[in-house]
């Protein structure tokens, strides 16, 4: 459901079901028990070995547990459709609580989801300050045409500036926030910015 339906949609669901997020995790936390790595320890180890990573302010997007606050020096603004820790910031994530330009790095960490990612990654983009970074990981298997969705992300203002494919579950990405002018080419919808679902069978 978290995949198929607009980000509004999912901080309904939420809203009127404030148990289904717990419900989402604890499987979540299932199935990654059996993964060779976790994603999120790699934006971990990279925050935690840039130049003067305690001075830069992190916006979460999908933060779950708070990883990644739990985890490092760095104020670290955490974004849910729930909260399953006090850090948490509960909304819609094409609609956080943050000044334009007030973060260095934004993160989607297995979260990009929803049917309406050009708004979620543009606001990415209104928080993140001049030359900011995105760090996105995914499921690997969730992109049909991964050329495509590069090309679209460029279209939305995000520069890529290194990637790991070689993985056998999950694809990462550093990209660097463009200058204004390269913005201004994205006014219609980009192509190739769709995502497969992650659909999941019951056992």
């Amino acid at each position: 459901m978290l995949y198929t339906r607009s980000s509004q949609q999912a901080a309904q669901l939420f809203r009127e079901d404030p148990e289904a997020l717990a419900v989402y995790h604890r499987g979540f936390a299932l199935q990654a028990a059996s993964w060779p790595e976790r994603p999120v320890e790699r934006f971990v180890h990279y925050l935690h070995h840039r130049s003067g990573p305690a001075s830069l302010v992190v916006a979460d997007f999908g933060c779950g547990d708070c990883t990644l606050a739990r985890s490092l020096p760095n104020r670290v603004h955490c974004f849910d459709l729930a909260a399953l820790d006090p850090r948490v910031i509960v909304c819609d994530m094409a609609q956080v609580p943050l000044e334009d330009a007030s973060v260095d790095v934004a993160v989607f960490c297995l979260a990009l989801m929803g049917t309406n990612l050009r708004e979620i990654l543009q606001e990415a983009h209104r928080v993140l300050r001049a030359g900011g970074t995105l760090l996105v990981a995914e499921v690997a298997s969730r992109f049909a045409d991964l050329r495509a969705f590069l090309g679209a992300l460029a279209r939305l203002g995000f520069r890529l500036t290194s990637k790991d494919v070689s993985g056998s579950h999950f694809y990462t990405f550093e990209l660097r926030k463009a200058e204004r002018a390269e913005v201004a080419k994205a006014a219609e919808e980009p192509r190739g910015l769709a995502l497969r679902p992650c659909l999941y069978k019951r056992r």
